[in-house]
């Protein structure tokens, strides 16, 4: 079977189970106990595992399979989690991350086995059997135990039930669940048992949980198995649902569900199974022989041996993979609505222009115009909204870096997040993930004082880092924060003597904030050694860069001895913007609204020169012109006026007034890019098409400024 079609479905949802293993990862250092982080850590694990086996992916599905039977012993209460077991789950998910790259590129998992990882684990796990074999408990035999599944599913009459099993059994039952054998038979044509079998695990857990196979799980993936297997199943939902939930998946032939029941001490008895779902016997079958250990509370699947051919003839070129927006059904439904509306507005204006007077038209025409106009805001609203995204997904792998940093560096440090919650523009989120990297590792090289510089400043050994997010207007705010040094400005200015940036005679004019944004030159960089964490002049140079394109800005605060503050403004959107419409001689440009801070009138006579550049002085700041129709190299109009109309505009903390010659207004806009089509400067930010047809670019204030 061809399972090239689900390669994108693969992909995103194996990320999400690597930031579910990861995240809770971190819960289980700090929480070895937690039982709820164990369970989900299985499973995630274990659905991975039946992802990957069915895509054929053999290394990462091994992988996988070794760290589930860690975490089946830890929660059999075989093994306590210990920093070692977390440190060694981190590399198998390094490793698993490195798979789902290879895969990205090529659609093949690549040849890396990770042998020392998976031997890790198994003589982790093999430690933990071990021991548990030698307890005293252990050693008494116990007593027999065994269950029934429901009539119809005599191949599997009895099931041998442990102790550890018995126990949850118990607890099923406090907790009011129904326990059912249910006995699945799949249709003689059906070729992928193991992929089908995958396929009734995952609709059984969605109702309840899976507590012991038969034939075990093992060898439910390994396809050693005939047409048909049997579960112990734990449920709040009623037979009628489970038995529902097995059937609708395809090629299941029949399912049989009844109630389970355990017979304790009587190992030669065979337990009568209820009399509920009698149905027509199935063929007879030899007998296995029942598993008489604990199986994984959940199964999961791989391609059958048949398949295999097809499956290993991968596409070795880098596989189509869309970028995608989860979307809530009602903002769908929303949406759907406010097209049935235009659809309405359309047709009501079909009919005004076949009307034949002209009085009643034309308010009629206004009236539909006005409607038309409040969908569409209102669609363009919704779409908005659902391309909206929250930057959780974005900031939710930080933990585990700072962790790792504080391994590499040696430093103790915490990471602090807010506002998870806040929403971004899905191609905004797609671009800020690398800025935010640099940021926070920089706070952590540069920013924290180690450990013992720390308790003798009289400071918390342990470092802390603020990643807050939050919106601000029509702008989302990012602040990367840490009470460390600060930064040492005379430091940064040496340095920058030294590397030539700027000469001795042009530091002692310069304030602290301009030396401070001497840190966003290219190739800057205060480190006194390279290291694979910092001092390669990479950082804070492509995190400008990046956030300006992005149509943002960054501004750096700093306090000596108590610690620095990066803020990044993001858009809310880079689709549709509000700008101001401005003519340049016979041209128009668009200007964005939110990097605007006023418009002024400015009499010819006020203009002032400083360095040859002319300034105005703007109730009491001095604010430098820019005149766009010398920039932009376009005809000026040759009036001569007495005022100049300027638009005085903001980059971080700094203005500027760009000369314009006349204002047509405030107008929403659609950002078109421009492509490859002309050698585009970088002071033009896109273009749009106004309501008549015309093209009008957009102004880059980032650039001009």
């Amino acid at each position: 079977m061809d399972v090239s079609q689900y390669l994108e479905i693969f992909i995103d949802e194996t990320k999400e189970h690597l930031q579910t293993l990861s995240d809770q990862l971190m819960i289980l250092e700090q929480e070895p106990e937690n039982m709820d982080t164990i369970n989900e850590i299985f499973r995630a694990a274990h659905s991975l595992k039946g992802m990957a086996g069915t895509m054929g992916y053999k290394r990462m599905q091994r992988l996988t399979h070794d760290m589930e039977n860690v975490f089946q012993e830890v929660r059999s209460g075989n093994m306590t989690v210990k920093s070692e077991l977390v440190d060694v789950l981190f590399r198998g998910l390094d490793a698993l991350e490195s798979y789902l790259a290879n895969i990205l590129e090529t659609a093949d998992e690549g040849t890396e086995d990770n042998d020392e990882i998976i031997n890790t684990l198994n003589s982790i796990a093999d430690a933990a059997t071990g021991k548990s074999s030698e307890s005293p408990s252990d050693n008494a035999a116990p007593a027999a135990q065994e269950g029934s599944v429901p009539e119809g599913g005599a191949k599997y009459g009895s099931i041998h039930i442990t102790d550890f099993e018995k126990n949850t059994f118990e607890k099923a039952k406090a907790q009011n669940q129904n326990i059912f054998g249910v006995t699945v038979y799949l249709q003689e044509s059906c070729i992928l048992k193991a992929a089908r079998a995958f396929l009734v695990f995952k609709a059984l857990e969605e109702l309840g949980e899976v507590i012991k196979a038969v034939p075990d799980v093992q060898d439910i993936e390994d396809e050693k198995f005939d047409m048909d297997f049997s579960l112990v199943y734990f449920t709040k939902e009623s037979l009628e649902k489970v038995k529902a939930a097995v059937e609708n998946v395809s090629e299941v032939k029949e399912a049989i569900v009844g109630p389970f029941e355990v017979i304790l001490d009587a190992p030669e008895a065979e337990a009568k199974p209820e009399p509920e779902p009698v149905k027509e016997e199935p063929k007879e079958a030899e007998k296995p022989k029942p598993a008489a250990q604990p199986a994984a509370a959940k199964a999961a699947a791989k391609p059958a041996e048949a398949a295999q051919p097809a499956a290993a003839k991968k596409s070795t070129a880098k596989p189509a993979v869309g970028r995608t927006v989860r979307v809530d059904i009602e903002k769908l439904d929303v949406l759907m609505n406010l097209v049935s509306e235009l659809i309405i507005a359309k047709n009501g204006l079909v009919s005004i222009n076949s009307t034949e007077e002209d009085t009643k038209s034309d308010a009629a025409f206004n009236e539909q115009i006005e409607y038309l106009e409040s969908v569409t805001t209102s669609l363009h609203e919704s779409v908005m909204k659902v391309r909206m995204v929250p930057i959780e997904n974005v900031v939710n792998r930080f933990p585990r870096m700072i962790r790792d940093l504080s391994k590499k560096l040696n430093k103790k440090m915490e990471l602090h997040m807010t506002g998870e919650e806040t929403e971004l523009d899905r191609t905004v989120i797609d671009e800020i993930g690398d800025p935010l990297q640099h940021l926070l590792r920089n706070s952590a090289d540069h920013g924290l004082e180690d450990n013992d510089e720390r308790i003798a400043l009289g400071k918390e050994e342990v470092g802390n880092i603020y990643l807050d997010a939050y919106q601000d207007g029509n702008n989302v705010n990012i602040e990367v924060r840490d009470d460390g040094a600060g930064i040492n400005v005379d430091k940064v200015r040496n340095k920058a003597i030294e590397k030539g940036t700027i000469t001795a005679e042009q530091a002692e004019n310069m304030t602290d904030k301009e030396i401070i944004d001497l840190l966003f030159r290219p190739s800057f960089s205060t480190a006194e050694k390279i290291t694979d964490v910092s001092g390669r002049g990479v950082g804070l140079d492509v995190v400008k860069t990046k956030i300006e394109g992005l149509g943002g800005n960054i501004e750096c605060k700093s306090v000596m001895g108590e610690g620095s503050s990066f803020i990044i403004r993001l858009p809310l959107t880079l689709a549709i913007i509000q700008a101001l419409m401005v003519e340049l001689g016979t041209e128009k440009y668009a200007i964005p609204l939110g990097s605007i801070e006023t418009i002024e009138d400015v009499l010819v006579t006020d203009i002032k020169y400083v360095q040859t550049k002319e300034v105005i002085n703007l109730r009491g700041t001095v604010i430098p012109l820019i005149r766009l129709d010398q920039i932009l190299d376009i005809e000026a109009s040759g009036n001569e006026t007495e005022s100049l109309t300027v638009v005085i505009v903001k980059k971080s903390n700094k203005l500027a007034g760009l000369v314009v010659d006349n204002l047509i207004g405030q107008q929403e806009i659609v950002i078109k890019s421009i492509g490859s089509y002309i050698n585009c400067s970088k002071m033009i930010g896109g273009a749009t098409i106004l309501g008549d047809g015309e093209i009008a670019l957009i102004l880059e204030v980032n650039a001009l400024v």
